[in-house]
């Protein structure tokens, strides 16, 4: 046998031998995610993330991670002012900044589960199905869906209640300007506020009633797609003065090594 040719002799390794590993959790620290205080229940959970090491910075991993929550983790019926279940609503919330040990999450989009959806498509009737591009007051570009099913008259013997086409087309465009109007007057918070409210879906079927009736409206998908430039002090406010919670704390811990850039420069002005 020529020298050289066998490399795992050289080395003194067995062959099919396995690296040793450790527990991969050891490199891994818990975060908190702080809600916006447009929802009661503010500490909505916790998130993994590897610690810092050398350049790779712990909290650079963590923002842009979006988190999928259930309405009924963060929202409570009581103050909806709603009998019905929130359950199949399911919120997105984005890491914008971290705080410490607490990640402070901005609303990302909006959806409904699976079962919900398919609870709708049913037979003997029309779904009509219409979505529109809205930018708020702030500065975020948001999609809006809605979805919307008839109903039949009280007095009608027919079993179906099949919509004309050209009643949907109605239908479709009160529900894109009704969503444009709404949508586009206010901010991305108070929007987040009226989707979980459902004011804008009482609105498109007390005024597609005349049209034809419809039994059931909801917003069923709310996509952000533009965000204005980070500022920090507008994530503050909507992180302070929520119900039960004392706010964020505007420094970081002493022991991250890091300091907020607004609060070094109040300090450094006294």
């Amino acid at each position: 046998m020529a020298v050289g040719k066998n490399k795992r002799l050289t080395r003194g390794g067995k062959k099919g031998a396995k690296k040793k590993t450790g527990d991969p959790f050891l490199k891994k620290e818990w975060y908190d995610l702080k809600a916006p205080s447009m929802f009661k229940k503010r500490n909505c959970g916790k998130t993994l993330v590897t610690k810092t090491q050398g350049t790779k910075i712990a909290s650079d991993g963590l923002k842009g991670r979006v988190c999928e929550i259930n309405l009924g983790d963060l929202y409570d019926n009581e103050q909806t002012g709603q009998d019905e279940d929130q359950s199949f609503k399911k919120i997105k919330l984005s890491v914008e900044d971290v705080q410490g040990r607490k990640c402070l999450l901005d609303f990302h989009g909006l959806s409904f589960t699976r079962d919900k959806l398919c609870y709708l498509v049913r037979k003997w009737q029309s779904l009509i199905e219409g979505n529109v591009d809205v930018k708020t007051t702030d500065g975020y570009s948001i999609r809006v869906f809605c979805i919307a099913v008839t109903e039949a008259n009280s007095k009608q013997k027919k079993t179906n209640c099949y919509a004309q086409t050209s009643q949907i087309r109605k239908i479709r465009k009160k529900m894109v300007d009704i969503i444009s109007e709404e949508c586009g007057k206010v901010s991305l918070k108070d929007n987040v506020k009226n989707f979980i409210a459902s004011s804008i879906e009482k609105d498109i079927s007390k005024k597609c009633n005349r049209v034809f009736p419809l039994k059931e409206v909801y917003i069923r998908k709310v996509k952000v797609l533009k965000k204005p430039k980070f500022d920090i002090t507008k994530l503050m406010e909507l992180h302070q003065g929520g119900e039960g919670d004392a706010g964020v704390d505007m420094v970081r811990d002493e022991e991250e090594g890091a300091q907020n850039v607004l609060a070094a420069e109040v300090a450094q002005a006294e």
